[in-house]
Formats: structure tokens, sequence, C-alpha cells
């Protein structure tokens, strides 16, 4: 649906119903039921959302699998990502006005500072996500959506690329021009993180089990690529790439810790995002004091990191890497595809 010029009017304007997904945590792809509910106005602080794309992560499959590390409330909508245009304010709204293009930051009530136990209510968790053709959302979630990019292109950011940009700037000083970074996989926050790293002025090493994808992160911005799948022990590529010395910072989405330790340099830096595989192997700490590392488990990233990503995001006019789109209709099968084809660039779901 296009957008409506909605820039000159501050009154409600809500169809009388409403279309959700929902979905019991652990209840699986199956478990999805796609239900009509009439619409809520939206009250003191909300934001009603015209949810136009939504963009699959595999914390979404989590979640559905029963495998999510925080709360998940009964019959919740699910996901994380997406994107819109503000359609109703409610009262006491101030930063958007019915018409803007906005997204939201999953963790809506975590503004700035270090994560604490009060902001971990999350989207697409313990609070609806974004799988609905209008999402209700707190006004403080709300990030505008960068001029050049599509709702689709927009969905993408909140999860993949907030985290990746916490990865790679969420320690202080963060990653420096001439860095060394290597980015794991190629799932969503990995292609961010090449694409980022790469704006940020490092030299960027990125693996694959696939051949076909090796040129496609060249392209991204990946200045060298080792295939996991030819060479088992890719952290000994990683190391002759660099000379021997290893690399800065490594953004580990795979929960390959012993190797992301073997590959970096002295007082190197591990972004631990997760494991796809839901084990994580013990690591000998020896691993740790050898290089005097550094691991850091990351919960996604702030609404202050998210809006200084966005800068970045326009003054460089990166685009995000979007694969297959599914209509509103065929969630199941998107999570289907997503789940299964390993896609090179993020699944949508195209809404409204």
């Amino acid at each position: 649906m296009a957008d409506i010029d909605l820039t000159n009017r501050t009154d409600r304007i809500l169809p009388p119903s409403v279309r959700s997904y929902r979905v019991n945590s652990g209840d699986g792809i199956t478990g999805l039921k796609l239900r009509t509910h009439t619409s809520i106005p939206p009250g003191v602080g909300e934001v009603a959302v015209a949810v136009h794309a939504v963009s699959l992560s595999f914390r979404d499959l989590l979640v559905l699998r029963g495998q999510y590390v925080l709360p998940v409330k009964p019959d919740v909508v699910p996901v994380s990502e997406g994107a819109g245009q503000v359609i109703a304010v409610g009262p006491g709204v101030q930063l958007v006005r019915p018409g803007d293009r906005v997204t939201a930051a999953l963790f809506p009530h975590w503004l700035d500072g270090p994560l604490e136990p009060s902001y971990l209510p999350q989207l697409g968790g313990s609070l609806d996500g974004m799988l609905t053709e209008i999402a209700l959302l707190p006004e403080q979630a709300l990030v505008p959506v960068p001029e050049h990019l599509s709702y689709a292109e927009a969905a993408t950011l909140p999860c993949a690329a907030v985290t990746a940009w916490n990865a790679l700037t969420g320690d202080g000083p963060g990653i420096q021009p001439g860095h060394t970074v290597l980015a794991t996989g190629s799932g969503g926050v990995s292609l961010f993180a090449v694409q980022l790293a790469k704006l940020l002025g490092a030299k960027v090493i990125a693996t694959t089990g696939q051949v076909e994808k090796e040129q496609r992160l060249r392209d991204l911005g990946a200045d060298e690529v080792v295939n996991y799948r030819a060479v088992p022990d890719w952290h000994a590529a990683v190391r002759d790439i660099t000379g021997g010395r290893g690399v800065d910072r490594v953004v580990d989405t795979a929960g390959m810790l012993e190797q992301s330790l073997k590959s970096l340099a002295v007082n190197g830096h591990v972004a631990f995002v997760g494991s796809l595989s839901g084990e994580c192997p013990p690591v000998d700490p020896r691993l740790l004091f050898g290089v005097a590392a550094t691991v850091r488990a990351l919960a996604v990233g702030s609404h202050a990191q998210f809006v200084k990503l966005n800068e970045v995001i326009t003054a460089h006019q990166l685009r995000p890497v979007t694969g297959r789109a599914f209509p509103f209709e065929q969630a199941g099968a998107a999570f289907r595809h997503y789940e299964s084809a390993s896609p090179f660039g993020k699944v949508i779901i195209e809404v409204r």
C-alpha cells in the first residue's frame, strides 16, 4: 500500500479491524495463526504505525522454537523488525506525527547507556511485535526511516543492523581506520558487519561455507573471504592473511568462540552475537589469556545506537541487502524459506 498523505492530520485514522499473526513460543512455524481483531486506538504516549514490511531474524526463529533466552508472552505477535507509516498518535505524543516513516527499536525502553534489567522488554517477545497490519508502539521506541531507503530495506535495521553496529562500535573507541575485522558467516548481522566495518575504514575478512557467496561478500566490501568448508581450520587462514598478527575484532554469529579467539590479535575483541546451532562448545580459558582477549555478548543495542547508525547509513547512502519477499498471507512460507534456504540477504514479508 502506498503512503497516505497524513502530514496535516492529527486525528485518528484507523480501520475498524486489523489482521495480526499470533504464536505461542515453542509452537514452531506451524503455530503461526493469522487473526482479525478490532482496532485499538493509541493510548497516552503511543503511536499507531501501519506496518509496510517486516524482516526476519534468527531471533524470531528462536522465539518460535521456544529457545529464546528472554521471556516471551503467550499468544505474542512475533517479529522484532519492521517499518511503516505513522497513521495516528495518542495523547501527549510530540516526537512524531501522522505521515512519518518510522522503524522501532527492538528494546523500546533502552534509550541509551548500558543495558539494565528494566530495559529488557522486547518487541516480538515479552511485547507484541511487528507481524501485524497496525502496530501500537511507544513514542520513544520510534526511529525515522532514512529517506533513501524503502520500507523493506528499513525493516532490516532494528535487529540485524543495530547488532552489527553495536558489535563494531559499542565498546569505547570501537573500530578505527586500519583495524582488521573478521565477520563470520553470511547472515543478516554478518552482512551488515561487512558493510559497516568497511565504512569505518577497516580491512574486512569474511567467512562463508558456500562458494557462490564468496564474490557477493567481496562485492559488499570484504577484502578477503575464507571458505570454512574448504578450510576447516579457518582461523589459521585468517592468521595467514594478517601476516600472523590476527584480527582486531571478530563479529562471531556462529558460536565458534574457540576459532574466533585463535583468530585474534593481542588485546583483540570478540563481539559474540550467538550460536546458529544453539550449542556453545566449551572454551579453554588459556585462549583468552593467550591474547588478552575481550569477549562481549551482545543484546542488539540501544535507541541512541540506532539513531547514530541511521546517521551513518544516511551519510554513506548504504543500502541493506534484501533477499526474497513474501506477501503477508504467506508468513509461514517466509519463515520456512529463511530457516532452510540459507538466503543471502534479509527475508522480507510485505505487510501493506
